[in-house]
């Protein structure tokens, strides 16, 4: 039953993946329609996982961020009128995830559930959730700006290139979605925090996840602070933001990847 779950949400991804990367999408009707079929199939493949219990498997927060990510993006491209060329190199990528959750579902359902969490812990996971969400987008804006300088350099314009916005409509939803996931993110430290001091009497504990998710804060920060302080973008800013990105990866599924799979 799980796999066939798995397989439903995943294939609920495909529809608006190919519509775009055939050229046939726009942000019109049938854009929407796809869209709602693309959250429809992790939404529900969430909500039966999660009805009654709580797991914290590889599989679980893959789909998880798959969802949030779907959702987030869907609310991007109603406020920004070119964040919807995004999608022919988001959901690629979110293909991807949901091909890794199929294939470690097992792991995760090897993990026995535990009650669903509550009060501070609850809004500490809705919190991370939404951070890797926003910085999962801010991450593709990034690669679009490369691909789109690649590009431009070379001076040939191949097919992937021609789906994704322009440099500059890049650039700018890039660093709108790095300050709301430094904002994000910086209440999920502090989130954290409280839960660690309300459960050991300490504000921070340094272990591999608190360190690789304080560096992806200071980092995207630092970014932050050289981009309008000294006009930093283009290629270099979207290069340093990915190795930021790799740092957050590495500190949230990276550790549920070592402990489920690797480790399981």
């Amino acid at each position: 039953m799980g796999l066939l779950q798995n397989l439903a949400a995943l294939l609920s991804l495909l529809p608006v993946t190919i519509a775009v990367w055939r050229g046939r999408a726009e942000r019109d009707g049938l854009f929407w329609a796809l869209m709602a079929v693309a959250l429809a199939g992790p939404f529900g493949l969430v909500a039966v996982r999660f009805g009654t219990s709580w797991n914290s498997g590889l599989a679980e927060a893959l789909w998880v961020t798959v969802l949030f990510s779907v959702l987030l993006f869907a609310m991007l491209s109603a406020v920004a009128g070119q964040a919807w060329r995004l999608t022919g190199l988001l959901f690629p990528y979110l293909i991807l995830l949901g091909l890794i959750a199929t294939v470690a579902h097992h792991a995760g359902d090897a993990r026995a559930p535990a009650a669903v969490p509550g009060g501070w812990i609850l809004v500490h996971i809705l919190v991370s959730v939404i951070t890797y969400g926003l910085l999962t987008l801010a991450a593709i804006s990034g690669l679009a700006v490369l691909l789109r300088e690649r590009s431009m350099r070379l001076k040939r314009r191949d097919s992937l290139s021609s789906l994704l916005p322009s440099v500059a409509d890049s650039e700018w939803l890039q660093v709108r979605l790095l300050i709301a996931s430094e904002v994000v993110l910086g209440i999920g430290v502090l989130t954290g925090m409280g839960i660690q001091f309300l459960s050991t009497g300490q504000l921070l504990v340094f272990d591999h996840k608190t360190l690789l998710t304080l560096g992806g804060f200071v980092l995207i920060g630092a970014l932050l602070f050289a981009h309008f302080r000294t006009g930093l973008r283009g290629r270099r800013a979207a290069r340093l933001f990915l190795v930021g990105y790799l740092l957050v990866t590495l500190g949230y599924p990276g550790v549920k990847f070592v402990r489920d799979v690797l480790l399981g």
